[in-house]
């Protein structure tokens, strides 16, 4: 169960988990939690390892040790000089045309999981917190930035190309039924 617990810390990203949260989706007690988080704790302080365990915020959160800040510097320096990805300029396509918006509906809209990419994108300026959203959990909301505009030569985010919705409907009462019979 601790690789479980590990895992599920590691997926929940900058957000982490609550002590509820990871009893709720495991169905173990608080005490089996707690030992099991700090075994955890404990072997990536006695290890080299560059990740550790904290409790930020209520939340259990892996985070990078402080002590090799020196090398994620430069790491964060590279990416504020690179050019954009594919899924970048995807996710900043999503911000500016329904900005402000969570993390949550962008990883709808996308179908994956956008922690990284956002991160990025707000180590290069290029969109910002504007706040906190109603939904449960008050969700970060993100916007672009001026310097999206500059980067992509807008004046404002009016000068993006409107973009046509098809609205197309769709029949989902044949499902199961297709008109290719197997042989029996």
């Amino acid at each position: 169960m601790k690789a479980v617990i590990e895992g599920l810390i590691f997926v929940s990203g900058e957000e982490g988990l609550t002590l509820q949260e990871i009893m709720d989706i495991t169905e173990i007690n608080e005490y089996e939690i707690k030992k099991i988080i700090k075994e955890l704790y404990n072997d990536y302080q006695n290890d080299e390892r560059g990740i550790q365990i904290e409790f930020l915020g209520e939340h259990f959160k892996m985070t990078t040790k402080k002590e090799h800040k020196e090398y994620y510097k430069k790491i964060i320096e590279q990416e504020e000089n690179s050019k954009l990805s594919q899924s970048a300029i995807e996710t900043l396509a999503i911000i500016a045309y329904n900005s402000p918006i969570t993390r949550i509906d962008i990883d709808n809209i996308r179908g994956v999981n956008s922690s990284y990419v956002i991160r990025k994108l707000l180590i290069k300026g290029l969109i910002e917190e504007s706040g906190r959203s109603n939904a449960p959990g008050k969700p970060r909301l993100y916007k672009t930035t001026s310097k999206f505009l500059d980067y992509f030569g807008l004046k404002s985010l009016k000068e993006l190309p409107i973009i046509e919705k098809k609205d197309k409907i769709i029949d989902n009462t044949d499902l199961f039924n297709s008109k290719y019979k197997e042989d029996v």
